[in-house]
């Protein structure tokens, strides 16, 4: 028995290396490679053996360079082995942008339109470039909006939640601060929370957290620092009890707070309507505060059949947006239709290309 149960543990031992060797070291048939040729050309290759391969007049690999290798992996070849046109061009890589790849090269006269991440923008806002004789016509870049924010600001006795750390911010993104255990945030009615926001390349007003029955509830501002301790303590505690709860302003934020004033700013694509600064008065009222009226129009082209799907485009007031059309009367042209808004409402012009709109026929 125990000679039976040796022999058994070695035979699974052997299936065991048998299986791996199956499944993670499987050789390669030759690769089928059409207007090119492989060195060394062989019937089958070894795991992990390289070829170089190289393509015919009128043809170039599919990756850079006028030859190109690839390496057996279990089975399959990577890359594989592929000549194309050598008028087509390869994928270019964009850094922080994406855009509608294929099969990692386009044939002559392709256009590819990028979208730059959160809190990037195009360079010239030159978004769409064109496959010519196998190069493209110029490489978009992606780089920090203006508009962007850096890292939000360091807070004693606080942390940003729910969100991991980044150099940047794009616009109209928020970040959370919480106090930690023993401290509430200054003129929050004892909350540990609170929101700011990245408006216009600035940070909204920043919290201060105060340990908790020491006074918290003073009411200035955080990230600006400016002295409120003027004046007596008596005329001091009647202003904080009076002011600290100032009017809430949709889509607007406080961007200053100073004494007993305090300054709004409306959010991107919103306009400030009235007085961007409001005072406390001394029976705790405010004086009137400003609006933020919606100046923007909003495509969400997944909804609009004649433009191909670019996720959705937000326009300011009397600003226009470029759209690729999905109909095209040359195969090979860029058509697109330009919208305009105006006072919230957006009008397209018909689909054409660049030369008909230079020569006036669209």
């Amino acid at each position: 028995m125990c000679v039976r149960g040796h022999l058994g543990f070695v035979l699974l031992l052997w299936f065991q290396g048998v299986l791996h060797v199956q499944t993670s070291d499987l050789p390669c048939s030759a690769p089928g490679l059409t207007d090119g040729y492989l060195v060394p050309e062989q019937e089958t290759y070894d795991h992990e053996a390289k070829l170089t391969y190289a393509c015919d007049d009128g043809h170039k690999p599919a990756v850079e360079g006028w030859w190109a290798t690839s390496t057996c992996q279990n089975g399959t070849w990577s890359p594989e082995p592929q000549c194309i046109d050598e008028k087509a061009c390869i994928a270019p890589d964009i850094p922080n942008a994406k855009y509608r790849e294929k099969s990692g090269w386009y044939k002559a006269g392709d256009k590819i339109r990028i979208t730059c991440n959160g809190g990037y923008d195009a360079k010239d806002h030159n978004a769409t470039t064109t496959c010519i004789n196998g190069i493209w016509s110029f490489v978009p870049v992606c780089e920090k909006s203006i508009e962007a924010c850096g890292e939000p600001p360091q807070i004693p006795h606080a942390v940003i939640i729910h969100q991991g750390y980044q150099d940047f911010f794009a616009a109209d993104t928020g970040v959370q601060y919480e106090c930690e255990d023993g401290y509430t945030v200054e003129g929050a009615d004892a909350k540990t929370k609170k929101y700011v926001y990245c408006i216009a390349g600035d940070w909204t007003e920043v919290p201060v957290c105060s340990k908790w029955g020491s006074g918290a509830g003073t009411g200035h501002g955080g990230s600006g620092g400016h002295d409120t301790s003027a004046g007596s303590g008596t005329q001091l505690e009647g202003r904080v009890n009076n002011c600290v709860k100032h009017p809430v302003v949709p889509n607007g934020d406080v961007v200053e707070k100073r004494g007993k004033f305090v300054r709004y700013q409306c959010a991107k694509f919103y306009e400030l309507v009235g007085r961007e600064r409001v005072e406390c008065y001394s029976d705790g009222t405010w004086s009137t505060a400003p609006t933020c009226k919606a100046s923007f129009c909003s495509v969400d082209t997944r909804h609009f059949s004649g433009f191909i799907d670019d996720g959705v485009k937000f326009i300011r007031d009397g600003g226009t947006v470029e759209l690729e059309c999905v109909k095209k009367r040359f195969q090979f042209n860029y058509h697109y239709s330009v919208g305009l808004c105006r006072n919230g409402n957006i009008s397209f012009s018909k689909c054409c290309t660049a030369l008909e709109r230079t020569l006036n026929f669209c």
